[in-house]
């Protein structure tokens, strides 16, 4: 962090299409620093956090994420990640880190065999981690989706050691917290909408946090995730002064 700002660096793969909403966010919205790094690119640029982007790295041939997982830039993200760096993967870039081995697990084709693309709503399980710090427990937040293979599957195990150290930090339900039913969206076991690494410092999630931050817009929920993880790193109370005089404005 320098001069009070987080550095937020925003891959961008062949076929990304929510790099500039995350390089809006992090820089119009929230006011700190952002940059691109190219797939092509060994260099982090000395960022504090990591943001694997949502869209259709590589065309999605094979599987999504199997070909950007083996980028350049992808060595450097997971040296990053193993020293303790904050990652954090939407939707397609959820997918990447699966692949890549940070988080357990898979994604499978939506339950409809649809592409889903509207808002949802995610209830906080874990309002402990570097990015939800800012949530409590049980907070029901509305983000977007867009996405046909949102699907989180794992084996019995490992959905009950994800359950059991509280490394699901989201989990779809309806308006009013309920879960199950039409509130999963892809048909999720468990709901599970977010999970993080062992060491809590990668979160992958399907919902698109980024796209729900200016006020503009009219929904803000988003805004949670980046202020939890600017909390996080020592830039919060500024950042949330920022915001309220946003948001008021």
């Amino acid at each position: 962090m320098k001069d009070g700002k987080v550095k937020f660096g925003v891959v961008v793969f062949p076929g990304s299409n929510c790099d500039h909403d995350a390089y809006y966010a992090c820089k119009h919205v929230l006011g700190q620093e952002a940059v691109f790094l190219w797939h092509k690119e060994a260099d982090l640029q000395d960022v504090d956090v990591v943001i694997l982007p949502g869209g259709f790295s590589y065309g999605d041939y094979l599987r999504c994420g199997a070909i950007a997982r083996f980028s350049p830039v992808m060595r450097e993200v997971t040296r990053f990640a193993q020293g303790g760096g904050t990652v954090i993967g939407v939707c397609n870039g959820f997918q990447i880190l699966l692949e890549a081995g940070l988080l357990p697990g898979v994604l499978l084709r939506n339950a409809s065999l649809r592409f889903v693309c509207r808002y949802i709503h995610v209830r906080v399980e874990n309002a402990e981690t570097r990015f939800s710090n800012r949530c409590s427990v049980g907070d029901v937040l509305s983000l977007p989706i867009a996405h046909g293979e949102g699907n989180y599957f794992a084996d019995e195990e490992t959905i009950k050691r994800l359950e059991g150290d509280g490394r699901v930090v989201f989990r779809y339900c309806d308006e009013k917290g309920k879960t199950g039913g039409d509130a999963n969206p892809n048909g999720s076991l468990g709901d599970i909408a977010g999970i993080i690494n062992e060491t809590g410092n990668v979160l992958g999630m399907m919902p698109h946090p980024e796209r729900c931050c200016d006020p503009r817009l009219g929904h803000t929920d988003g805004q949670d995730v980046f202020l939890s993880i600017l909390e996080y790193c020592g830039a919060g109370d500024h950042t949330l002064a920022a915001r309220e005089e946003l948001n008021n404005g």
